[in-house]
């Protein structure tokens, strides 16, 4: 099988095998890399995969993105060894199941597609003599995941970048509690100030000789794994055709699926779910794409993205491009302008998005515990409303995308008790924490990066 190229959503970089992709973290013009094409998933495999436990699923879908980039053998060792923990799907009604993604080592989705990066990477980083330095964005549980898959992992360095003021103490702890190869920043901003940082260094001249690259879902190996459990799901349950209610910040969540609904996945409609910050609703509606710029402070934190960076995956895919219009120094003056429109009415017919308040929250967590004796997280309550508002009348997966034991204290004000903690997060309570605080100034974040050599 010929390797799959990548292209960027920017239309003006060159094409790339996966593993400069991977490497890259982002292309030179500042897009996202995108295959060239999609390897399809025909019925009968499909079929094939009810029989198949989740990691060998995971194999069949990465070894079609991955031919001639990595040894079969080390492909099928890295996923068995990434997914190596349940993945429950609960019917909660007649219409409505819940797809668990928080039984990983970190309670949180992040987990899927962290722990394959961090192989990934390792590989290529072996094979290749190279020191990598990884840069990672967080708004909440995507720098824990990443911390957990990348902890000790040989010629690597991790540096998390979280807004200092909008994650939980448990998230927190999660990154600054390992040290060694892992390097945690608070930033005095908004998770998309430490996105906005983090993009501007890939790019920048003067640390082209650190080999950066990125770990957040603008890096293609944190993509691919996310279309994993969307198959997974097809293949536990008995239904012709899905819909996904996705809990919606960053947008690396949704693609996953729509990268399965590529591949051949018979996805009838995707629920867009966010919280307050509804650029992507009222995109829909209105066909105009205005950023929630600064974002919103809401109480399913990892989602508190006004500008999703994935949304430039999704234009793309629909026939449109956007893009941030920067100076010379790679500084954003305008966040997304769309150059060319997409298809708005198969956007349209193939998703559907609803904005979800911190109020309709806390409402979804105390209904479902009283009716049905579970306890929704905040992002996962985000999803459920978005299912309650699209009135579907066909049965809906939501994806429940952390473990409630993350967020004890919205919890315990909402339902009057602590949610029970997992071991490995209540391990964390009594370490001792180290990490960096900085100002939202690129200077003085370029200058703590070139530190690190």
């Amino acid at each position: 099988m010929k390797k799959i190229l990548y292209r960027s959503t920017n239309r003006k970089a060159r094409y790339v095998d996966f593993k400069e992709a991977v490497l890259k973290g982002q292309p030179a013009d500042y897009g996202l890399f995108m295959p060239i094409e999609f390897p399809q998933v025909n019925q009968y495999e499909l079929n094939s995969f009810k029989k198949k436990e989740y990691y060998e699923i995971a194999f069949s879908i990465l070894s079609k993105f991955l031919s001639g980039e990595i040894p079969e053998e080390k492909l099928y060792e890295i996923v068995k060894k990434s997914y190596n923990f349940e993945v429950p799907i609960e019917k909660i009604n007649e219409n409505l199941y819940i797809l668990y993604l928080d039984r990983g080592p970190t309670c949180s989705f992040k987990d899927f597609a962290g722990r394959f990066m961090a192989g990934v990477m390792e590989y290529f980083a072996k094979e290749n003599d190279l020191n990598l330095i990884v840069l990672v964005a967080t708004s909440g549980d995507t720098g824990g995941a990443i911390a957990n898959a990348f902890y000790n992992k040989e010629n690597i360095k991790v540096v998390i970048l979280f807004p200092k003021d909008e994650i939980t103490e448990i998230q927190r702890k999660q990154m600054t509690t390992l040290n060694r190869n892992v390097i945690s920043v608070a930033l005095n901003g908004k998770f998309d100030d430490c996105q906005n940082l983090v993009k501007r260094a890939f790019n920048d001249a003067d640390l082209k000789n650190m080999n950066l690259t990125s770990a957040n879902s603008i890096n293609i190996s944190r993509l691919l794994p996310q279309s994993v459990y969307y198959f997974y799901a097809y293949s536990r349950l008995d239904f012709k055709k899905l819909i996904f209610s996705v809990p919606s910040g960053n947008f690396g969540n949704l693609m996953g699926g729509v990268i399965a609904k590529k591949m051949g996945l018979p996805v009838e409609k995707f629920i867009v779910a966010v919280n307050e910050n509804d650029e992507f609703p009222k995109f829909l509606k209105t066909g105009k794409y205005k950023p929630v710029i600064p974002s919103k402070k809401c109480n399913s934190n990892a989602m508190n993205v006004g500008h999703p960076s994935n949304l430039a995956r999704l234009i793309d895919l629909y026939g449109g491009w956007i893009y941030d219009e920067r100076d010379d120094s790679g500084r954003v003056i305008r966040y997304g302008v769309i150059k060319e429109q997409p298809d708005m009415e198969k956007l349209r017919k193939d998703f559907i998005s609803f904005s979800i308040t911190d109020e309709e929250v806390e409402k979804a967590i105390k209904e479902y515990y009283v009716k049905y004796k579970i306890i929704l997280d905040p992002h996962g309550a985000v999803a459920v409303c978005a299912y309650e508002k699209s009135s579907m009348k066909e049965p809906v997966v939501s994806i429940e995308t952390a473990n409630p034991g993350k967020f004890p204290e919205i919890i315990k004000k909402i339902l009057g008790f602590e949610p029970e903690i997992p071991e490995s997060l209540r391990i964390l309570i009594s370490k001792d924490e180290n990490y960096f605080i900085l100002e939202n100034d690129y200077g003085k974040f370029k200058e703590f990066l070139m530190e690190l050599r």
